[in-house]
């Protein structure tokens, strides 16, 4: 039964994605918990099968923004990708800074698809940490956005599980965060320099130009090529000269295609606009 009910929501799977401009193969690790709030959603309309709900999205057109949302995937924990974080710190965070400090402007970073905030908050933390004690005039803007509102709602209440800190320096997790119950809390000077925004990447960006962008496990990872060769074309408009992106693990930038954007390491996944 288990095994049928499997192939089911994989046959469901292959035909809708395409429908949706994604790729199947993206989500290959994460379908239990897409096929999970699919049979959730099947309940609540009580159909019986996945053919059933796929003549209901016919004849309900509205209903493929609902499914839309079931396909997001928010696993996501604080300094994610350690590498790429310490190179970010370390060697690419000052020089960008001192280049702000210089032309007398914010340093500019967008945290794109920022679930519920723990890669802006992480960057939070890494800026008063790391960045501030060298640079103390130094001002940041940062810009988080996701087209889910829940997620933002949690981000914005910016409390954790201990699961999602395991990466948290101890000597900066006792600094940023405070225990309430069973969760930790991110004190308010660190929660505080992150404005969150509702917007879908595939719909709108935000306004003006960027020196570090994080775009990580969303577009590369999930949107079929055509549709994610042209937002990595928009995306590199809004990244100044010099800036750079950060992308996750196992995804794969499209080069040949996004002219303007070079390989900084491929080993940890950070393009760069020359």
């Amino acid at each position: 039964m288990e095994k049928e009910e499997r192939n089911s929501c994989d046959d469901f799977l292959s035909w809708a994605l395409p429908k949706m401009n994604m790729r199947r193969k993206g989500f290959k690790k994460v379908r239990k918990q897409v096929c999970k709030r699919i049979r959730r959603r099947m309940k609540e309309l009580d159909l019986e099968n996945y053919q059933e709900y796929r003549y209901y999205l016919h004849d309900n057109p509205q209903e493929w923004g609902v499914l839309d949302q079931m396909t997001r995937i928010t696993i996501s924990r604080f300094f994610r990708d350690k590498k790429a974080w310490m190179e970010l710190g370390n060697n690419l965070l000052p020089p960008i800074t001192e280049k702000a400090n210089a032309y007398r402007r914010n340093v500019r970073c967008w945290s794109a698809g920022c679930a519920s905030g723990e890669e802006p908050y992480s960057f939070t933390i890494l800026w008063r940490e790391k960045i501030l004690p060298a640079f103390p005039d130094a001002s940041l803007e940062l810009l988080a956005t996701d087209a889910d509102s829940h997620l933002l709602k949690r981000a914005r209440q910016a409390c954790y599980g201990p699961g999602s800190l395991k990466e948290v320096p101890r000597k900066w997790k006792d600094k940023a965060f405070y225990r309430d119950d069973s969760v930790y809390c991110l004190r308010d000077p660190y929660c505080k320099m992150a404005d969150f925004y509702q917007q879908d990447i595939r719909k709108e960006m935000p306004d003006g130009e960027f020196d570090i962008v994080f775009c990580k496990n969303l577009v590369a990872m999930y949107f079929k090529k055509e549709l994610a060769v042209n937002i990595f074309k928009k995306i590199s408009g809004k990244m100044r000269k010099g800036a750079y992106l950060f992308l996750g693990s196992h995804e794969e930038f499209p080069l040949d295609e996004v002219k303007n954007i070079t390989e900084f390491d491929r080993g940890i996944n950070i393009y760069r606009k020359e």
